[in-house]
């Protein structure tokens, strides 16, 4: 199945040259992903993650977010949401399932949207950001805060910095050139605006404070090196989030970025196991009433049978 552009009114277009501003649909099972990048960010972070998804017979849709992706005019938080939504309903409206995963303060928003829809089959949790807090972020970041109200607001720009979110050293120096020459890189932006942060932050205290009354089922995995989001951010979600199916997947090999970094296999691996596990546990199934299982959920079954005979 090929990966083709999917326009906002569920209307499939002709594929074009990956860009920022391109949007990633392909058309599998019953079960759709609604997969959110990170801030300012393109559907170009998630690209392997929604490949493999795409092999494993999901239907895969990574948007661009207006008002919250790269080249859109910058919006209020409230309209993220809003325009979030609209994507899961157009799926909703097609599919019998959708689950949403977030990375980075796409989390954020995967937490507000599920919030808003909770009728979500389960939510993925990738690098949770509801905090900067990681290592590498300077000491003057809190001041990023105030400075938002003052005549700095429309003219300041964060610029990102290596690691650039990547433990892999010969992906970090090809980033390093490409933030060099574009303002875009595959991981993100070379420099995110002072409104963009500001309303980043709003998203984060909203969703975190709404954290407890989530049920749905749920996926955690972080890096415990992240740079960016220290383990506090995902620690939160765990010791508070409402959900009864719960799995957190601890990464030792990566930075922020684990959507392209050294342990992406694992990350793609560990989701798509995860929805899958979350269908059987719900009880979906294909027509027959037979459960969907993927060859990655069959080869977890075949182990966890192994050491339970051991």
């Amino acid at each position: 199945m090929a990966t083709v552009a999917f326009e906002p009114a569920a209307v499939e277009a002709p594929s074009t040259a990956a860009g920022p501003s391109t949007r990633f649909f392909s058309e599998g099972d019953g079960h759709a992903v609604l997969l959110l990048h990170g801030l300012a960010s393109s559907p170009l972070e998630l690209r392997y993650l929604s490949r493999y998804l795409q092999g494993e017979g999901f239907t895969v849709c990574v948007p661009v977010i207006e008002g919250y992706s790269a080249g859109s005019l910058e919006l209020p938080m409230e309209r993220w949401v809003e325009n979030a939504v609209r994507e899961f309903d157009a799926l909703a409206a097609r599919y019998e399932r959708v689950s949403v995963c977030g990375l980075s303060i796409g989390g954020a928003l995967a937490l507000r949207l599920i919030r808003a829809r909770p009728n979500a089959q389960a939510l993925v949790l990738l690098s949770l950001t509801l905090s900067y807090d990681g290592w590498a972020i300077p000491w003057y970041r809190f001041l990023l805060d105030w400075a938002y109200y003052t005549p700095l607001r429309s003219r300041y720009r964060y610029r990102e910095a290596e690691p650039f979110g990547l433990r892999n050293e010969a992906l970090r120096a090809k980033i390093a050139r490409a933030m060099q020459r574009n303002a875009f890189s595959e991981v993100g932006p070379s420099t995110i605006s002072l409104l963009a942060l500001h309303e980043a932050s709003r998203l984060s205290r909203a969703a975190r404070r709404e954290v407890s009354a989530i049920e749905n089922d749920t996926l955690v995995i972080h890096a415990i090196d992240d740079e960016t989001s220290s383990p506090r951010n995902p620690r939160y979600v765990i010791d508070h989030i409402g959900a009864s199916f719960l799995r957190t997947v601890w990464l030792d090999d990566s930075y922020h970025m684990i959507t392209s970094d050294n342990e992406r296999e694992i990350v793609a691996r560990e989701t798509a196991v995860f929805l899958r596990e979350s269908e059987v546990a719900r009880g979906a199934g294909r027509e027959g009433g037979q459960p969907v299982v993927s060859k990655a959920l069959a080869r977890r079954l075949r182990q966890l049978a192994a050491v339970g005979q051991r």
